[in-house]
Parts: structure tokens; sequence; C-alpha cells
């Protein structure tokens, strides 16, 4: 019969009832069908059908019942957040961040290896086996019990998880980090630019939370760009969008020059600046008017409500976000909001965790198990 739901049809509604379902749960202490059905606008039929589904696979489980009421209590569920776990890498120039994170993102353990920008490839992998592995140690964990690894780096990547460009960190253009990670780790492994990622967690769980249009600005030793368009991380055709600061004449590549040239590390330039010395608020001028002609051709492009600065120097945000947003002002049509990270060095971790929380709700929604069943007894 012409408007019947085909067999794809209906089994795909049905997945996406039971993301719908598991969304409303999620940071819930727990809820009753009633309660379930009105937020998802699910009927309750519908509810009670999804529900037992996913009681059956271990996504959710019963939480009591409501008591007080006339008749049969309401009997209540909540989401197994304890069901699974996801592993979150930031591979940086100076550390290798691990974190384990249950399905509600919530970080339960975390490891910390000190690196150097000059290592080679071998040495910084080995860090990465080290991080991953004494953070899994501590949780009580092995690699078979992680769903999905998000993993940052600096430098373009491709789909596939391998990094195509990275002029940071040597010998570092085409080390296949996905398949590296999952010799630890066999899950799927998502591998994303580092300054993308911390975008994505800032739109979850930083400043930009209400943003829909948001530039983010790594601002650090190296100066890169993350963009969220309609509430998305948006990567572009091939996964390069952002990378503004390939073009010389926008000044993002000599910035971090400015600070260098005066004298001392750049967060002794940035104390001397707010101590008043002249030849510092010189450097940390010249530096932002660098950064913000970059920025203004991003805002200009994008019209974004909210532009967020992170990475390293955002800690000195008291002498960089007024003369920015200055510097803003003069050459934008519209300045957007202006705001410091929330999340400073955890945000590319975080939004590691992000990715690799994505991976395992479109494996949800696409009707796929993760690498391991939840186990119905935890």
């Amino acid at each position: 019969m012409a408007g019947e739901p085909s067999g794809g049809d209906l089994s795909r509604l049905r997945q996406l009832n039971a993301l719908a379902v598991i969304k409303v749960l999620q940071g819930q202490p727990s809820l009753t069908l009633t309660e379930v059905a009105k937020r998802t606008g699910l009927s309750r039929a519908s509810t009670e059908d999804v529900v037992r589904e996913l009681l059956r696979k271990g996504w959710v489980a019963e939480a009591g019942a409501t008591s007080g009421g006339v008749g049969r209590p309401a009997r209540r569920y909540r989401f197994r957040a304890d069901a699974g776990r996801v592993l979150g890498i930031d591979i940086g120039g100076h550390k290798i961040r691990a974190v384990v994170a249950d399905l509600d993102g919530n970080v339960e353990n975390s490891a910390r290896v000190p690196v150097t920008p000059e290592m080679g490839r071998a040495e910084r992998l080995a860090a990465v086996d080290l991080a991953a592995g004494q953070c899994l140690e501590e949780a009580g964990l092995t690699g078979g019990d992680v769903w999905a690894s998000g993993v940052g780096t600096t430098g373009l990547v491709d789909g596939a998880g391998r990094v195509m460009l990275s002029e940071a960190l040597p010998e570092w253009t085409g080390v296949d980090l996905a398949a590296h990670v999952r010799r630890l780790a066999p899950a799927p492994v998502l591998v994303e630019n580092d300054s993308k990622l911390a975008a994505l967690a800032e739109c979850w769980r930083g400043v930009a939370r209400y943003a829909k249009d948001m530039v983010f600005l790594l601002a650090g030793l190296r100066t890169g760009a993350g963009l969220v368009i309609d509430g998305k991380l948006h990567r572009g055709f091939a996964n390069a969008s952002g990378e503004i600061g390939a073009l010389p004449a926008l000044g993002w590549l000599r910035a971090p020059e400015h600070l260098r040239a005066a004298e001392g590390e750049a967060g002794d330039v940035f104390a001397a600046a707010r101590a008043g010395d002249k030849a510092a608020n010189t450097a940390v001028r010249r530096y932002v008017r660098d950064l913000a002609l970059g920025a203004s051709a991003l805002v200009l492009a994008l019209d974004p409500q909210m532009v967020v600065v992170g990475g390293g120097f955002s800690r000195s945000a008291d002498v960089l976000i007024e003369p920015l947003r200055r510097e803003l002002d003069r050459w934008c049509i519209r300045t957007p909001e202006v705001r410091v990270s929330a999340l400073g060095d955890e945000a590319v971790v975080l939004g590691a965790v992000r990715l690799a929380l994505d991976d395992v709700e479109h494996r949800v929604l696409d009707g796929r198990t993760p690498a391991r069943e939840p186990s119905l007894t935890s």
C-alpha cells in the first residue's frame, strides 16, 4: 500500500526512537515511562517497547519505583552510564594526556606523560602507549573494555585517522594514529585535529554551549582554529577547515614570534605586560594584531555568534581579550561575543571523549552493537 513505511524505514525509526530515549535519560537520576514519553514525544506504547529493548540490551536499568500515589507504583528507569567506557587521548608537543570516561562523559581516570616538541615519532607513540596504559590500569580496565577511542593531535588528519601533514611535530606526518591506538583498544578509533576537538568540547561542556555558530581560536606557541556551524563541528570537504594560518599574509605563522622576540618565555612576556613593561606590551600588541587578522577573516566569512579563545595563552586572557576585541572591532562588520575557554588544558581531551561518545551513539542509531555488550549485572 502506498505511503506505508518499509521494513528499513521502520527499523530506522526504532533506532531513532532508541537514541531519543537514551538522550532524555542521560544525566537524569531516573524517569518514569510517562516522563520519558512526554520528553521524547513518543506514545506510551512506543516508549514502553523501546525501554524494554534497551533493558534487554543493557543500556537502561530499572531504578526502583515511585511510591506515594494511588494504585500501582510507577517503575523508574535510568541510563546505564556505567555500561561502557570510552578513551580520550590528547597528543601534544609537551604532554600526552589520556582519560577514561563513562557513557555520560564523566571522566573517571586520567594519566599524563610529559614529552618534548623535539621528540621523534617512536618516542611520542611510546608515550601514548604509556599514558593510555596507565589510565586503563588505574581504572581497572583493559583495552577490550573500551567501546570507542577519540584522539586529538596537531596537524591535518584524514578520515581514516592518519596524519596527513604536521609541521609542529617531527616525523609526525604520515603516522597512522587510528591503527596505533587500535593496538591498545581494538574498538573504533576516531582521530581529529586538536583545534577542532577543542571547539567540540567548548560546545559540549564549555562556554559555547548555547552558541550554534562559533569560532574557536587556539592561541599558543602555534595558532589554530576550529569552526562550529549550525551546532555542528565543521570539517570541510577534506577535513582542512579552519587552516587559515596556512596563508602567510594573515600573520598566524609569525604571531608567536613577537612574543619569542621579547626576553623570556611567553608567560614571562604576558606577566611583564601585566606589570606595565613597555617592551612586553608592544610584543603582546603585535601578537594580538596578527591573531586578530586571521580571526577577523573567519568572523567576516562565518558571522559567528561567539569567538572562544583557548590554548596555553588563554591563561593570560586579562591582557589578551580586550585588545583582541578592539582589533576585531576595527576589521569586522559585527564583532561577536569574545569569551575565554572555561576548559583550559582539558579542552582537547574532552573533545576526544565527545568524539568517542558520538561514535558509540551513532552505532546505536545504526543498530550496531558496541565492541563489547553491556554486562547486565553492572
